[in-house]
């Protein structure tokens, strides 16, 4: 069984995480999506409530694509969940070239810590390219309409959390 990793914070989830995760899930028969448990960032959302935003999104994915896909939450090295979920590739999105140089960095290191894992890079749909929940938050916050950039179930939660 292949099995893939896609990590990030997903704080929220957005159109473009879920482009990724579709076209990543024809390539496994299992993908986990690792919840970083990362306490410098200050997410908007609990832990809790990211992985269920996540669950709720893959739900249909799932159904869809017949590849089994489950939330993970981690706090610890990246490489180290990899081994924990027995994932053979790590998944990562990329939105434009200055995302390259972090991630190429990521790879050296990954690879240092376990040359077994190999790293995949998906580049999101033009359509999606823009899209960070970074910046999905602040124009929520500044009470902007996000209802391009995430699903109307996310949008719901952003709405409720920053209202």
């Amino acid at each position: 069984m292949r099995v893939g990793l896609y990590p990030g914070t997903f704080d929220p989830i957005t159109l473009g995480h879920i482009d990724i995760i579709r076209r990543a899930a024809a390539l496994v028969d299992k993908l986990v999506i690792g919840v970083a448990i990362n306490r410098d960032k200050g997410p908007l959302f609990t832990l809790e409530e990211r992985v269920a935003m996540i669950e709720a999104e893959c739900a249909q994915l799932t159904q869809q694509t017949g590849t089994e896909i489950v939330a993970h939450p981690f706090e610890n090295l990246l490489i180290d969940c990899a081994r924990d979920v027995g994932a053979q590739i790590i998944v990562r999105g990329l939105r434009a070239v200055a995302d390259f140089e972090y991630e190429f960095q990521m790879v050296g290191m990954n690879r240092a810590l376990d040359d077994t894992i190999e790293t995949v890079f998906l580049m999101a749909e033009a359509r999606h390219q823009a899209i960070a929940s970074k910046l999905v938050k602040e124009i929520a916050r500044l009470d902007g309409d996000v209802s391009k950039f995430v699903t109307p179930r996310v949008n719901d939660a952003l709405k409720d959390r920053l209202g």
